[in-house]
């Protein structure tokens, strides 16, 4: 319209104004989508978005990190926290401050979980001729290294002129509210654009909702899945993160309490069992507990619920070998619930199980399908228990444990210990976090999320480096509740990311980080003994003077004074009545704590029973591995196709 209202913004004054007004409503719930933003200034960010920042610092708090990757995944861990309602818009400068991006882009796309990325980028008049930092592609003039994000998010914009942003912006917004196509969103601003000016209309400004719709099953389509159900004698559900998402977790629960269906969970699915119940099975897959994998591999009917299905739950399609298996799903993402060939309701989890149950009324799985579920979970019962027990003493020398040629440390309890002193501590509301290496593997063996005790573990992309980041994003989500947020992690990723602490201290966030200390990346060191048969750059050792291998003694690192210099009030707890003791005593301690306690290197908790398809060399010089190389191909027989 000729003499529709206007005000005269910068580019980075818009999106941050445009951004205040936007909102994610769910089941009439309604909150800022884009609470807060961080980032780290440089020179393609500084003259544009840092004045945008600072004009609007009020409506739109500004969190300032030591590494933009980081700040990246406190945005994704945000979304996680609040089932995708809110997120961080995360600004980086251009060349490496934009790179830094790219791995956690990654990490939101693939885990389905929305973030929004401002990197700058280089001029986009290019009278300047190659700048700081720019890479120069001699085929395309219009390439910079902020492409490398295309292939890793589900939105990507280069704004080159003002008045693009009026178009643009809205349709980075759907996609951010849309859990069909949700993921990184990246609008990749060059840095003079940043700075120009434009006659925004000023409607653009306005207060605007984001519905985060919920699909409505077809009919036909459940009818089909109770067709099968029917028919079955052995059903089991996978519930995944789409569970979560959609807040499915009582409807799941009413649905099993009906049928007696069993349900276990995959990482993105931990804690869709809320309360204990007969028919909760607990993890599933290479990392699952071998109960549920066993219930698994006997069940003729898998139903999926809002999960992708990844290698790690299927155990590199090994664990279905009933030979009259068949599939059913229920997810919002067509890609995903057609995998395994399954029978595909196209749905939100919550309604696709409330449509279910209504047409299925009255069924009940078999007494004997019952008894053996039963039978399973007491088996797995006493086995879990005593891994977890913190007061028995673990006896490093003992016959049963030779082969593990167990080092001498200081550590006198287990990994699974610890975890055991960490599941006696929590309460309802308290969150546990994990990401890579051994923590979260173990928790989705062995940790109970039940009664409110939250567990939230990134493993689709298994990024090393979320973890403390991510601590700074549940809090966000929670800021002024008294529940214990617990960081998990093993030495190996504290070491490569520890920077953050220092964000949490800045901000004043109560935060605590429980770090295994075992010497090493000991979860990849196990995967290589497996498939290799020799421990190789994974310990944490001096190079030795004779055969110059990392083969040393164990390096010399105090994990407690870097905490403590980053910000963190710090302990050192070796017994298991010493991490109580801590534990006890922080709970309410202001600002972030970190707990370092020693465990015993090598020391797994029980094994899962699932083949995992990773290759041992087909030739080799070390004489153990052509009989790793065998048990694989043994272990590749076992896989089917399911279509």
């Amino acid at each position: 319209m000729k003499n529709e209202p206007t005000v005269r913004l910068t580019v980075a004054q818009a999106v941050v104004r445009y951004l205040i007004n936007q909102h994610s409503v769910l089941d009439g719930h309604r909150q800022r989508f884009i609470p807060a933003a961080a980032g780290i200034f440089g020179h393609g960010n500084v003259a544009g978005f840092s004045q945008a920042f600072a004009q609007y610092a009020d409506e739109m708090p500004f969190i300032q990190g030591r590494n933009e990757q980081a700040l990246a995944h406190a945005g994704t861990a945000l979304a996680k926290a609040s089932i995708r309602r809110q997120t961080l818009a995360v600004t980086a400068s251009i060349g490496p401050g934009a790179m830094n991006l790219v791995t956690a882009a990654a990490t939101a796309t693939v885990n389905r979980l929305p973030l929004l990325l401002l990197p700058g980028d280089t001029y986009a008049t290019r009278r300047q001729g190659p700048v700081l930092q720019e890479l120069e592609n001699p085929q395309d003039p219009s390439m910079s290294v902020n492409d490398a994000f295309r292939p890793v998010s589900t939105f990507f914009d280069r704004i080159t002129r003002p008045e693009q942003l009026i178009t643009s912006l809205p349709k980075a917004l759907r996609v951010l509210a849309n859990p069909v196509e949700t993921g990184a969103v990246v609008l990749s601003l060059p840095q003079d654009i940043q700075s120009h000016a434009f006659d925004y209309p000023l409607e653009m400004f306005s207060p605007r909702d984001w519905e985060i719709r919920r699909t409505i099953p077809r009919p036909t389509d459940i009818a089909a899945v109770a067709e099968l159900v029917a028919g079955s004698t052995k059903p089991l559900i996978i519930a995944g993160g789409g569970v979560l998402y959609s807040r499915a977790q009582k409807a799941l629960a009413r649905f099993a309490d009906a049928t007696g269906i069993p349900v276990a969970e995959t990482f993105g699915g931990k804690g869709a069992v809320e309360d204990a119940a007969a028919w909760g099975l607990g993890g599933i897959g290479l990392e699952g507990n071998p109960a549920t994998n066993r219930l698994v591999a006997e069940s003729d009917l898998i139903i999926s619920v809002g999960t992708r299905l990844t290698d790690f739950a299927t155990g590199s399609q090994t664990m279905f070998t009933n030979p009259d298996v068949q599939f059913a799903s229920i997810n919002i993402t067509e890609l995903d619930a057609i995998k395994q060939g399954a029978t595909a309701v196209v749905a939100d989890a919550r309604l696709g199980i409330d449509a279910l149950a209504e047409e299925l009324a009255g069924y009940r799985v078999s007494e004997s399908w019952a008894e053996e579920i039963s039978a399973q979970k007491a088996q797995w019962r006493p086995v879990r228990e005593a891994s977890l027990d913190p007061d028995k003493q673990f006896d490093k020398t003992a016959p049963e444990n030779a082969h593990l040629n167990i080092p001498d440390t200081d550590a006198v309890i287990t990994q699974g210990q610890l975890i055991g002193l960490l599941q006696e501590h929590a309460r309802p509301g308290d969150t546990i976090i994990a990401a890579a290496g051994g923590p979260p593997g173990d928790l989705l063996k062995v940790w109970d999320a039940t009664d409110g005790r939250r567990c939230h573990l990134e493993f689709g992309f298994s990024c090393m480096g979320y973890e403390i980041p991510a601590g700074i994003g549940v809090r966000l989500a929670d800021p002024q509740s008294s529940n214990r947020v617990t960081v998990f992690i093993g030495d190996g990723t504290f070491l490569m990311n520890p920077t953050e602490i220092l964000t949490a201290a800045q901000e004043q966030l109560d935060i605590t980080y429980v770090i295994s200390e075992n010497h090493g990346f000991q979860v990849i060191r196990r995967l290589q003994m497996m498939k290799f048969g020799e421990q190789f750059g994974n310990d944490f050792r001096y190079r030795d003077d004779e055969d110059r291998r990392l083969s040393g003694d164990y390096l010399r690192v105090d994990l407690g004074r870097i905490a403590e210099g980053l910000g963190a009030a710090t302990h050192r707890a070796t017994t298991a009545d010493e991490v109580r003791e801590v534990l006890s005593q922080t709970r309410n301690e202001r600002g972030p704590v970190a707990v370092v306690v020693p465990t015993i290197p090598l020391v797994d908790l029980p094994g899962s029973g699932v083949f995992w398809d990773v290759a041992p060399a087909e030739v080799a010089e070390h004489p153990g591995v052509r009989e790793l190389r065998s048990d694989y191909e043994l272990g590749l027989e076992e896989q089917r196709w399911h279509v």
